[in-house]
């Protein structure tokens, strides 16, 4: 018994151990799913493992992840806060419009100001579309959880109509805006790539992407804005009676994620990309930004890590079909990861019961010569 609960301690106290756990609890039922379809799993899991370890192959995860780790960023940054930034995928469509608009307007700005401008612009309207939700809130206390959804939909429908402007539409069949600039690209020389041995899209956005972990960690573990808003995101209640701006720091936090959201889809514009479709549906990054910001604990060097994890998961299961796999899988493999992290608070809350002392029944208190017990 001792044993039993030495291990649920252990398991209850390490968020490591909670996603570990997950994750191979996510491998194991999607080797229960292949077992059932009558798929060799050694050969599945053999071919995403495989497609992703050569250097070609770890060049396309590099790449695919850049864009799941800002966006984690910014949905972890939120988390850290207090807020529950689910309008990452607006902030997300959003950065990358205002990206490309600039790189298909200004075409003939020299490289070392158009990708410069471009990451600002797509950071400027992705804090905007994190400002009008905080505002929302703030003025008349409107739920940001419902606010961000309904700011998602009018990114995704204010993009398709910005896509079909003239000036910016493509001039053959394609259903897009035009290729931004060369100069608003991020992909290395094709000569490069091809020396190299590198992925077609290979770019320096990976770069980008180190200097944002570290500036989140910084703002948050060392600076009094990064405590003011850990406190309100701990206890805003409790923040308010030691004198900080609860108001100020929700407008703060929702408009530094939305910058990050921005800035991720202006890095998925300008790294892989150089245009943007007419979307028929959500693409999806500021959603998986959500799953790789839990996989990553908050942390912002584990949100680094979870979304090279999720970009290779996201490469290789593409190459699954080549040995009779549904592509699909991943998505079983992913879903399965964030249902055993969302559920192992379970493990605390358990924890937490076992500990609680049950309390003695009171003593019954004699009331005119009678005892009567306390109701």
């Amino acid at each position: 018994m001792s044993k039993k609960k030495g291990l649920l301690d252990f398991i209850s106290e390490n968020t490591f151990i909670h996603i570990l756990l997950s994750i191979v609890l996510g491998f194991l039922v999607g080797a229960i799913f292949l077992a059932i379809m009558g798929l060799s799993v050694g050969a599945a899991y053999g071919r995403l493992i495989n497609s992703v370890t050569s250097l070609k192959g770890f060049s396309y995860v590099v790449v695919y992840s850049v864009p799941y780790i800002v966006a984690g960023l910014s949905v972890a940054f939120s988390f850290k806060t207090g807020v529950f930034n689910i309008g990452a995928e607006g902030q997300f469509v959003m950065g990358a419009m205002g990206a490309a608009v600039v790189g298909i307007l200004l075409p003939d700005l020299p490289k070392p100001v158009l990708i410069p401008l471009c990451f600002l612009t797509a950071m400027a309207i992705g804090a905007l579309w994190g400002v009008i939700v905080a505002a929302l809130k703030i003025k008349w206390g409107i739920n940001e959880v419902l606010s961000m959804i309904m700011f998602n939909w009018i990114a995704f429908y204010l993009s398709n109509f910005i896509a079909g402007i003239p000036a910016i539409h493509n001039t053959g069949s394609a259903e897009a805006t035009q290729n931004i600039s060369a100069n608003a690209s991020m992909v290395f020389s094709k000569d490069f790539i091809k020396q190299a041995g590198l992925a077609p899209t290979a770019n320096w956005g990976i770069l980008v992407a180190i200097a944002v972990m570290l500036i989140v960690w910084f703002i948050i573990e060392k600076t009094t804005l990064g405590y003011e808003l850990k406190a309100v995101g701990s206890n805003r209640f409790a923040a308010e009676y030691g004198g900080i701006n609860v108001n100020r720091s929700i407008l703060t936090a929702l408009s530094i994620s939305g910058a990050l959201g921005g800035l991720a889809g202006s890095l998925q514009l300008m790294g892989m990309g150089q245009r943007i479709s007419i979307f028929s549906s959500q693409e999806g990054f500021g959603f998986a930004g959500i799953v790789v910001a839990l996989m990553g604990c908050s942390n912002p060097f584990g949100v680094f890590i979870a979304g090279l994890f999720y970009g290779a998961l996201i490469f290789g299961g593409s190459k699954l079909n080549l040995v009779g796999a549904p592509t699909q899988l991943v998505n079983v493999i992913v879903g399965t990861v964030v249902f055993f992290i969302a559920i192992s608070v379970i493990f605390r809350y358990v924890k937490y019961l076992k500990k609680t002392p049950k309390e003695p029944p009171k003593p019954a208190k004699p009331s005119g010569g009678k005892e009567v017990a306390e109701s």
